[in-house]
């Protein structure tokens, strides 16, 4: 599935450079391995696009559990997830 997503400057740069292969998002979209995202740069002070964007490619998905998960994972909470990104065409 195609995701068609926000991401402020700050992620945008880090994501772009590879520094940042990850990307921590609600799960409003059921997300899965195999998911592609167009990330579309987003000014949250003008609010509009800046008109760079770039594609990902989701590689990994972990599921937020909340209280009652096992201890390394008690931190991301239910509905949450971190995406695994490489670059994609």
């Amino acid at each position: 599935m195609n995701h068609d997503l926000k991401i402020w400057p700050e992620f945008f740069d880090a994501v772009a450079s590879g520094a940042k292969p990850f990307d921590l998002r609600k799960n409003d979209r059921n997300y899965h391995v195999g998911d592609t995202l167009l990330l579309r740069e987003w000014d949250p002070n003008t609010k509009e696009y800046t008109g760079r964007q770039m594609r990902r490619l989701v590689t990994y998905v972990l599921q937020g559990v909340g209280v009652g998960g096992i201890p390394p994972l008690k931190g991301l909470h239910h509905g949450h997830v971190i995406l695994g990104l490489m670059v994609w065409p």
